[in-house]
């Protein structure tokens, strides 16, 4: 894998380079009074006559009133922004997933009806009052808890990302979807409100000795994942060294961007493990048993282990890698026309907070420093931009993350080297879009660089 960046000043053609932003403002500026004149910022385009604007239909008649759609839905000029599945990528849409479409996403909150979906046996539609969540195994004190139970611990609210590690997996062995939708979509960042596992474990009395936590959802597939806890180590005897970090933030959810959480992310309940991969985030939980050594079930035997080129698997690999991508512009979102642009993507990492991202238009040939937009959390989205003059020239645009352990995302060349081809799992590599002089954007893959 890559080496941590250096410490110190970056080289020269790594520096941002602001002043070609700062010029197309002053431009622009200097072009507004009482009409925008061609060029500048806004490009020829855009220009506006300085009469009196026409009165729009908007302004001659009523709109529709306040109970008409008692759940605000999304204008119909809008019905393009959906989640999409790839028909071909499984059987059938029982045990399968919808993609988020972020090329179309502001900010780094996702909406609750565009959050990617993942089934193992498809969306179960379950009673609240129906459902009890059990705390059980090397505990001093068994619990059984509804939902109405839950909401009367102490709550916690945290904004944090979701990631399939299948998340750009179909480009493992060089099969390339010409749309983010499909290379990054199984990605999601929400505000999610419940309660801390540390506080559950807590009011069972959860034994100290415990060293591995199993998680059990209430779908078809009772769907199961073991966790490791403080001092956990795998079924050989090697440490497992996350459990720490895992309690610090995990928590029992009910809530998702300030509503109930909605059937497809598990309501009533799921549990939130923030940074590591989303199936072990089990929806629609049903219990948590503690125990001294993990239970190794299916899908951590026959899912979710990695071939290595050794010949070997990868086994608990939980946290998400340091990762970025280029939301615009990206094969959805071909440029219209010359003139400036703002290069623009989302960074993040399952280890902590974003700290730098870079930003080339030649390959990785040379590097220019982007900007992080505000907020920059841990194990959250982070929006980065840098500013682009284009002038119909072809580009390689691909963007590199660090997040702050150091950790700098790889190559697909480094990526390939170091866990081999035989795999779906765990791609994070940098992703390269080919701009062509019309414009159109298409998804390319450089080697050996």
């Amino acid at each position: 894998m890559p080496d941590k960046v250096p410490t110190g000043q970056l080289p020269a053609e790594q520096q941002p380079q602001s002043g070609t932003r700062r010029k197309f403002l002053r431009d622009s500026a200097a072009l507004a009074g009482t009409s925008l004149a061609g060029g500048g910022l806004l490009g020829a385009s855009t220009a506006v006559a300085a009469e009196p604007l026409p009165i729009p239909d908007s302004n001659k008649y009523l709109g529709r009133g306040v109970v008409s759609v008692p759940y605000g839905k999304p204008s119909k000029f809008e019905a393009d922004i959906l989640r999409r599945n790839v028909e071909w990528l499984t059987p059938d849409t029982i045990a399968s997933i919808s993609f988020s479409p972020i090329q179309d996403m502001h900010g780094i909150i996702t909406p609750g009806g565009l959050h990617f979906e993942r089934y193992h046996g498809g969306c179960p539609d379950v009673d609240p009052d129906k459902h009890l969540l059990v705390l059980h195994g090397k505990v001093e004190r068994p619990l059984k808890l509804t939902r109405d139970d839950l909401r009367r611990f102490p709550q916690h609210t945290a904004i944090h990302f979701l990631e399939c590690p299948a998340n750009g997996g179909m480009e493992w062995k060089g099969v390339q979807m010409d749309s983010i939708q499909f290379t990054h979509g199984m990605l999601s960042c929400s505000e999610w409100t419940g309660v801390k596992l540390s506080t559950l474990m807590e009011a069972a009395g959860v034994d100290p000795d415990a060293s591995w936590m199993l998680a059990e959802g209430g779908d078809a597939s009772a769907m199961t994942r073991s966790l490791p806890l403080p001092g956990a180590k795998d079924q050989y005897g090697k440490d497992i060294p996350d459990g720490t970090e895992l309690l610090k933030d995990a928590m029992v959810v009910y809530a998702q961007n300030g509503e109930p959480l909605r059937p497809e992310q598990g309501h009533p309940i799921r549990l939130l493990i923030p940074g590591m991969e989303a199936n072990v985030s089990v929806k629609w939980l049903r219990r948590l048993k503690f125990g001294d050594k993990p239970w190794v079930h299916r899908e951590e035997n026959s899912r979710y282990t990695e071939l290595m080129p050794d010949g070997k698997a990868r086994q608990f690999s939980f946290y998400q890698e340091g990762n970025s991508v280029i939301t615009y512009p990206c094969p959805d979102k071909r440029i219209k026309e010359p003139g400036f642009q703002e290069i623009r993507g989302l960074a993040w990492s399952g280890r902590g907070r974003i700290t730098h991202v870079d930003v080339s238009v030649d390959g990785g040939k040379n590097w220019r420093e982007a900007k992080l937009m505000e907020p920059v959390l841990s194990k959250a989205l982070t929006r980065f931009t840098i500013p682009w003059e284009w002038h119909g020239e072809e580009a390689l645009i691909v963007s590199r993350a660090v997040d702050e352990t150091g950790y700098v995302q790889p190559t697909l060349t480094q990526l390939r080297e170091a866990r081999g081809t035989n795999n779906i799992y765990h791609k994070n590599s940098q992703q390269v879009w080919r701009v062509m002089p019309d414009g159109e954007v298409k998804n390319v893959q450089i080697v050996n660089v």
